[in-house]
């Protein structure tokens, strides 16, 4: 198990080999670096060690900013890294004060002083540090006066494409769910909360599970209907779901919402957790001229859907 911190007061790890980032998502360009970075610890015997900061520096430096989403809340974040095999997770507090360091005065008073590193592992990326000063050439630098290693790691190629969170949120937001499936390596999830809801969908015998999401930073994919996987109440169910506005429904069409549709399920959800998991997108969301032509679309998405499925 991960062994997480908050501080450096209480670590204590075995020669070190570290790696420094935000890593949200933990997409398949980050574990190239993680197993990159236990393979190296395997070899020296040491640990290995991410260095990481919360909240994000978005939010302490541009407060003003209220366009930041996130592909991983803090929890979804260690447990994938837990599944990467790292030994220490350092999730260390993001002030104004630590963004003023120097990256001269980081490397000698945190990954030396405090962490003790061996080993320093970084993407072909790497910018730290204020204004963003510590890229490798400056960082290699720092490496041969304190005495330690350092590697930089190509970026991955998928497609001859750039495995980056950024990329990955960009699919999100315009529902290409496939290729950020394909770029993070697992399901993209979304956490939340079932809360009542219009109980328009039992109308059309579609009956929905109104969600509001755990982590008001946690990206929602686009507007648009999406084969989904749902875990809740200790039970695994399929279905479809959809993001947007209800149009057919909503005269304005600016009050998002985050409706699922359980295949088979009969009951109450109010008040239970719910985790969805996006297998694929169906349709873009659309206004019908007429209720029944919403319902004879609705049988057609929930066949579509269960072809999705069953293919995943």
């Amino acid at each position: 198990m991960v062994k997480l911190y908050n501080d450096l007061s209480r670590l204590k790890a075995v020669r070190p080999v570290v790696t420094i980032g935000t890593f949200d998502g933990v997409h398949l360009g980050h574990r190239k670096i993680l197993g990159r970075l236990t393979e190296i610890a395997r070899e020296t015997g040491g640990e290995s060690l991410l260095f990481t900061f919360f909240p994000h520096p978005r939010q302490v430096l541009s407060p003003e900013e209220h366009n930041l989403r996130l592909i991983t809340t803090l929890e979804e974040k260690r447990a994938l890294l837990e599944q990467a095999g790292i030994d220490h997770l350092v999730v260390y507090p993001f002030t104004r004060e630590f963004a003023a360091m120097t990256y001269r005065e980081f490397v000698r008073d945190i990954l030396v002083g405090q962490i003790g590193t061996s080993s320093l592992v970084v993407g072909y990326d790497h910018k730290f540090g204020r204004n963003r000063e510590g890229d490798f050439e400056y960082l290699n630098e720092c490496a041969l006066h304190y005495g330690f290693r350092i590697e930089k790691l190509d970026p991955l190629l998928i497609n001859e494409a750039h495995v980056s969170s950024t990329r990955i949120r960009q699919a999100l937001e315009a529902g290409d769910i496939v290729t950020a499936n394909r770029y993070l390596g697992y399901a993209y999830e979304l956490h939340g909360r079932v809360i009542e809801g219009e109980k328009v969908g039992r109308k059309l015998g579609f009956p929905t599970a109104n969600i509001e999401a755990a982590e008001v930073l946690k990206l929602i994919p686009g507007y648009g209907v999406y084969a989904v996987r749902i875990r809740v109440a200790g039970q695994h169910w399929e279905g479809m779901l959809n993001i947007g506005t209800r149009p057919t429904f909503n005269q304005n069409a600016d009050n998002r919402s985050i409706e699922v549709h359980l295949f088979g399920f009969e009951g109450s959800l109010y008040g239970e957790k719910i985790t969805l998991v996006f297998i694929d997108k169906i349709r873009e969301e659309q206004k019908f001229s007429s209720i029944d032509a919403l319902v004879e679309q609705l049988h057609r998405d929930r066949q579509r859907a269960l072809e999705i499925l069953g293919r995943s």
